[in-house]
């Protein structure tokens, strides 16, 4: 397969791949096992657990191990880039017109209504944690002093849900030695 086959196939691919990295695994099995008969199926099964276990995009990292063992480097890079054609410019294209579209005033109450309705999204989210979290005393606790955390010392949420985690690892650490004693 020519480089110029390579990025085609990948372009053909991405531009039909909606929904994400996890729905690459049978477009690209239908285009490299079935059809082309380049790949065997366990090669794909391997490619698309890899691609998943490292950081970035699963289908462009997928797309690089193809690319790689089917022309080496120059393919890795090929296949990378035909999988990101399509979205790309799509990206740019929407980007440019969402510019004038933000300004306008039906848009922005449309966003409005949005924004209202992904708060009220969200408090259901809370609701629903709350009727099914085990609440105790220790429960309290962590709720109240991670919102007084956050609401006065202003930490990250990031640092916050670490540091209580450790406490509540260690809270289930001193349980668990007082009831083997």
């Amino acid at each position: 397969m020519s480089l110029l086959k390579l990025f085609l196939v990948y372009v053909k691919i991405g531009a039909i791949l909606l929904g994400g990295g996890y729905v690459i695994l049978p477009i690209m099995t239908s285009e490299f096992v079935d059809k082309r008969k380049l790949l065997t199926t366990e090669e794909m099964t391997d490619y698309f657990a890899l691609a998943q276990s490292l950081p970035g995009i699963i289908a462009a990292n997928m797309s690089m191990f193809i690319g790689y063992k089917l022309r080496g480097k120059s393919g890795a890079v090929i296949a990378m880039l035909g999988i990101i054609f399509v979205p790309f410019w799509a990206i740019v294209l929407l980007g440019t017109i969402l510019g004038s579209l933000v300004s306008n005033n039906y848009v922005q109450a449309v966003l409005w209504g949005v924004g209202i309705a992904v708060i009220a999204l969200i408090m259901l989210t809370i609701r629903e944690l709350w009727q099914n979290s085990q609440r105790n005393r220790f429960f309290y606790f962590i709720f109240l002093t991670s919102l007084l955390t956050l609401l006065f010392f202003k930490l990250s949420p990031v640092a916050v849900i670490f540091i209580y985690t450790a406490v509540g690892i260690l809270f289930k650490y001193i349980q668990k030695r007082r009831m083997d004693k």
